[in-house]
C-alpha cells in the first residue's frame, strides 16, 4: 500500500506536515486530513496547490 504525504509550501520551502495520509476532504475553509496511525485532523485557512501523484505528494498553501 502507498499513502501520500502532505507538505506545506511557504515561501519556497516545503514543509512536512502528515505522513501515511489515506483521505483528504475539502471542508468550506480548510481540509480534513486523515492518516493511517493519527486519525484526521482539520486545517483551516490552506488549499491544495498542487498534487504530485507520481511522487505520493500533496502540497498546500495558506489562504491570505
Amino acid at each position: 500500500m502507498c499513502q501520500t504525504s502532505v507538505l506545506m509550501e511557504k515561501n519556497g520551502v516545503e514543509e512536512l506536515l502528515l505522513e501515511n495520509v489515506t483521505t483528504l476532504e475539502v471542508l468550506e475553509n480548510g481540509l480534513k486530513i486523515t492518516t493511517l496511525f493519527e486519525g484526521a485532523q482539520e486545517f483551516s485557512g490552506v488549499a491544495v496547490r498542487r498534487i504530485d501523484f507520481s511522487g505520493g505528494k500533496v502540497f498546500l498553501r495558506q489562504l491570505e
